[in-house]
């Protein structure tokens, strides 16, 4: 069993070891949170990396396509432009293109969004009695993907299991090194 391997090993460490793997682990969590936020800082986006979860965004993008966003707040939006955004009422951003841009007399814009693989427009994905987003909405816009690497964090959100397994081997090769 490997949960018993493992607490077999924690049971045969001295406590110099064991305290040397914690800290060890906690240095690799610290400098993945330093990072993104280094990343959160240089790209103006709360979230400068995104996995494309669904197939709306085909063929431009496809489910698991890993997306480099930027959100400069100088940059207008534009038509045919690629953004990541928030809808109130919901925890997963979205993934779609900017299709009708709306300017008012005194400079706000709003817009309109579509996936590129669906048939109609995004309006029934804004909160009720929402018909545009606007500038607030957006998380960032894509400035570059990678296809498919964010596969594995659809699984481990799909297949729980995955996720545990994931856990465990990152543990147990933490352990040994």
């Amino acid at each position: 069993m490997l949960s018993l391997d493992f607490l077999d090993d924690v049971r045969r460490m001295n406590k110099r070891q064991l305290y040397y793997q914690v800290l060890n682990f906690g240095m690799i969590v610290s400098s993945a949170l330093m990072i993104w936020k280094g990343l959160m800082v240089v790209t103006g986006s709360e979230s400068p990396i995104v996995v494309v979860l669904s197939g709306s965004m085909e063929p431009a993008f496809h489910r698991g396509d890993l997306l480099f966003l930027t959100n400069r707040i100088e940059d207008p939006i534009r038509v045919g432009e690629i953004v990541v955004f928030r809808i109130e009422g919901r925890e997963i951003p979205i993934v779609h293109r900017v299709l009708k841009i709306h300017e008012k007399q005194n400079g706000d814009i709003k817009f309109l969004t579509k996936g590129d693989n669906n048939a109609v427009d995004d309006r029934g994905l804004y909160k009720q009695g929402q018909h545009w987003l606007e500038k607030k909405d957006v998380v960032g816009r894509a400035r570059g993907f990678v296809p498919y690497i964010g596969i594995v964090t659809i699984l481990m959100n799909d297949y729980p299991k995955f996720k545990v397994l994931g856990d465990t081997w990152a543990l147990l090769l933490h352990t040994h090194s």
